[in-house]
């Protein structure tokens, strides 16, 4: 596969600003979760800047240990068009380590309570040595289809 991302776009039933409201939740994160990984938010804060790191307790039966945590970094942050993390794990030092990957969501208003939602997931700058053990994207197309359809049901009260 020459391309690197992929991504899914929904028109969802709510203003923009409150579908970023909802993203920038990372306890909605579970629920709008498309592949079924996401269990529970560690932290519970609303993502507020760039640079501010959540973690996410996770769960995928490839998974050496079966349940595992990621430690997300948010990179990018302008509320209420675009929301991204790059994903990665804290050592036990306590150092963080990102893979390369991350998630981005832009959103353009349709109008005052309509909003079109993109949801990507990139891996372009994941490097070689990580790429011979892990296959991307590690889910299927679908996966992004499902959680878009899972935010739009979270942010029209569903």
């Amino acid at each position: 596969m020459d391309q690197e991302n992929v991504s899914a776009t929904l028109t969802v039933a709510a203003s923009a600003a409150r579908v970023f409201a909802v993203l920038a939740d990372p306890r909605t994160h579970a629920a709008i979760d498309g592949t079924g990984w996401v269990q529970e938010s560690v932290d519970r804060a609303p993502l507020t800047g760039v640079g501010q790191v959540f973690r996410m307790d996770m769960y995928h039966a490839n998974h050496p240990n079966g349940d595992y945590r990621v430690a997300n970094k948010v990179h990018v942050l302008d509320p209420p068009r675009a929301i991204g993390w790059l994903t990665g794990q804290e050592k036990d030092d306590g150092r963080l380590e990102f893979g390369g990957w991350f998630w981005r969501y832009d959103l353009t208003p349709l109008g005052p309570s309509e909003t079109e939602v993109t949801l990507t997931y990139d891996w372009s700058a994941v490097p070689q040595s990580v790429r011979e053990y892990l296959q991307f994207p590690p889910f299927a197309p679908e996966h992004l289809t499902n959680s878009m359809r899972h935010l739009a049901e979270l942010v029209s009260g569903e």
